[in-house]
């Protein structure tokens, strides 16, 4: 396991749920823009909650055949369709991130946008993971 090391500038509050930025040394790997469809390409569902635990799902399953694990994911940008949509639910967001990536938190971005390219995503996650 690559150790990635957590950047704290001194003085600056903690963020909660991400880290600042991280340090590591390995092997880059750059996951493309995921959604919540399953691995045949099919949504199952219309809700944000569950759509990012097979959008995470699917992202750990791209790092983890590169012989990765959640622990190697040193940046995640998310792109939101609506942020309300997200804002009432970040409680079970929060949730499912933990069941999925474990206390594991990355350099990450979240950003509304008008759409995604699929019209029934919610959600699209872009990764960066250092691996051994």
């Amino acid at each position: 396991m690559v150790p990635l090391i957590p950047i704290q500038p001194e003085g600056w509050a903690a963020p909660k749920g991400y880290s600042n930025g991280l340090v590591g040394q390995g092997r880059t790997l750059f996951v493309g823009g995921q959604i919540g469809w399953n691995a045949q390409c099919i949504f199952e569902t219309d809700d944000l909650v569950e759509q990012l635990r097979q959008t995470l799902r699917n992202v750990l399953d791209i790092v983890r055949t590169a012989g990765g694990a959640p622990e190697n994911i040193a940046m995640m940008t998310w792109y939101l369709t609506d942020k309300h949509d997200y804002l009432k639910n970040l409680k079970e967001l929060g949730k499912v991130y933990r069941e999925e990536m474990g206390r594991h938190f990355p350099a990450m971005a979240a950003v509304e946008v008008k759409a995604l390219i699929e019209d029934r995503a919610k959600i699209e996650i872009q990764a960066i993971a250092v691996l051994p």
